[in-house]
Formats: C-alpha cells, structure tokens, sequence
C-alpha cells in the first residue's frame, strides 16, 4: 500500500498530461522555453549597470 499511495500524485498527473495532450493542442515546452529564456536575457542586458571604465590606458 506505500508505494501506492506515494506514486499517487505521480500518476495522477501523468494519466492528466496524457490525455490533455491527446485531446488538446498544446504548445511545444521546448520553443516556449526558448523564448522566455530569449526575453529574459534581452530584459537583464538593458537592464544591467554599464561597465567601469579604467581611464589608466
């Protein structure tokens, strides 16, 4: 019964996605990844404090 009962939640959700993917159209996680990685990239670097400058050269 333990192991039942701890896969529960597991399983549960694997039997949902499955059928959610089946009868749904749902975006690919990978391109959906990229692109907030893409976003949050561009947002850190016009956000970011310049760099200093040496005036010793």
């Amino acid at each position: 019964m333990g192991i039942i009962k701890s896969c529960f939640s597991f399983i549960t959700g694997t039997v949902c996605g499955v059928y959610l993917a089946q009868n749904y159209k749902l975006p690919d996680i990978t391109k959906v990844a990229d692109t907030a990685l893409l976003m949050a990239k561009i947002i850190e670097e016009s956000y970011r404090k310049p760099k200093k400058r040496d005036d010793d050269d």
